[in-house]
């Protein structure tokens, strides 16, 4: 359960309070859960979304969340939380630990931790990252959060690649599965925009610690893209890359930055590299 308070200013006396509420962060979605639950109030009187609000008063928000029933709770999961307040968990995950359940993975995953710490939350991972990429993890702990945190958060992505690559850079390729499988993906003409930026941060033994950034969010993206341009990333078996020094795609995202959801508070964190990433450029 997790409750909002809003002041109505000046500025938005006479909106009706769906107005108030959407010009605050609230989803048509959400708007409708609240009006139908009755999470709604005015000084302690129900409050429908087509009143209108005045200035100076208060509105409170109450958001219920059903569970995580489907999803088994596992305290023993290793994965430290570097942050935590009322709206926003971010874990820093290790190498081949699954974000999400599946058949494979049932009771072993970052969804069956956040089940242990949150049983009366939905797990609501917002940036996914593979079973063996590492680094941070947001998730929001309610549902006005987690669109929020959709729209504000950006992430700094390090990779090492077998070659050396020098200066910064653009790839700008579609992306499209490969063949029928599900897991593999392919630059293609017919695929789905995908646009990765990069700069070189380090060189050693003919390979390149690169810093990266995405404008789009596609499957592998990272993974696919340099591989592509002949640079396939140390450890990634299914693309190309060398596997002789590292048991793993090296890939690991080091630093988020959001917008805390309801203070507008601007959050920076960041992850050192793991021993095994670091190992291959020292």
């Amino acid at each position: 359960m997790r409750e909002l308070l809003f002041t109505v200013g000046a500025e938005d006396a006479g909106e009706t309070a769906f107005a108030f509420l959407r010009k605050h962060g609230f989803s048509q979605r959400n708007i409708t859960k609240l009006k139908h639950g009755g999470g709604l109030t005015r000084g302690g009187e129900l409050l429908r979304t087509v009143d209108k609000v005045n200035a100076g008063e208060e509105i409170r928000v109450l958001m219920a969340d059903s569970g995580n029933e489907s999803i088994l709770p596992n305290p023993d999961i290793n994965a430290a939380a570097v942050y935590e307040d009322d709206d926003v968990i971010v874990f820093d995950k290790p190498p081949f630990l699954p974000v999400h359940p599946s058949i494979r993975h049932s009771t072993d995953t970052l969804a069956n931790l956040y089940a242990a710490k949150f049983p009366d939350t939905p797990f609501r991972a917002v940036n996914r990252l593979d079973r063996n990429t590492s680094g941070l993890c947001v998730c929001a702990k309610n549902r006005f959060a987690a669109p929020q945190l959709i729209k504000s958060v950006s992430k700094v992505y390090y990779a090492v690649v077998d070659g050396v690559i020098e200066g910064a850079g653009e790839i700008n390729l579609p992306i499209a599965r490969t063949g029928e499988s599900i897991i593999v993906r392919m630059v293609r003409e017919d695929g789905q925009s995908a646009v990765t930026r990069y700069k070189a941060a380090a060189h050693k033994n003919g390979r390149t610690l690169l810093e990266i950034t995405l404008l789009t969010g596609r499957t592998h993206q990272i993974r696919v893209h340099f591989s592509h341009i002949g640079y396939p990333l140390c450890g990634d078996e299914i693309y190309g890359g060398d596997c002789s020094a590292i048991n793993r795609q090296a890939l690991h995202c080091g630093r988020v930055t959001f917008v805390q959801p309801v203070t507008g508070e601007r959050v920076e964190l960041e992850s050192p590299l793991p021993e095994d990433i670091r190992r291959l450029i020292e």
